[in-house]
């Protein structure tokens, strides 16, 4: 009966340990700069928020910004900007950055990944 149990116990960590999420600080390079700082910092950088709302403790932020006129790779000039909501705790510091509007930018498919995700 002991063996039952064991495989039966380890059968269920590997199931359990394969339902973590993919998502998280690092999931994409947006997130993994900017989860788990401040907020007065991002707004600081790039503008600050348009509107908000509050959800429970957190704060959700409409953003707009990074207004620019960009050269693409395939030559053609573009006008330019990103959009996100930002969910903030009630401490200020941000939770998760959902890009609500993209373009195509000046190296890749993101403008809003090469704007907010640079050094």
């Amino acid at each position: 009966m002991s063996r039952r149990v064991a495989a039966s116990t380890t059968l269920l960590a590997l199931a359990l340990s394969a339902c973590t999420t993919a998502g998280g600080v690092g999931s994409n390079p947006i997130e993994a700069r900017w989860v788990g700082r401040s907020a007065g910092e991002f707004f600081a950088k790039y503008s600050p928020p348009i509107s908000d709302s509050g959800e429970g403790s957190s704060t959700i932020y409409n953003w707009r910004g990074g207004y620019n006129r960009i050269k693409q790779q395939n030559g053609r000039t573009a006008s330019v900007s990103c959009s996100a909501k930002i969910t903030v705790s009630d401490n200020y510091i941000i939770r998760d950055i959902a890009i609500v509007s993209d373009r195509p930018g000046a190296n890749g498919p993101s403008y809003c990944a090469e704007l907010l995700a640079a050094n």
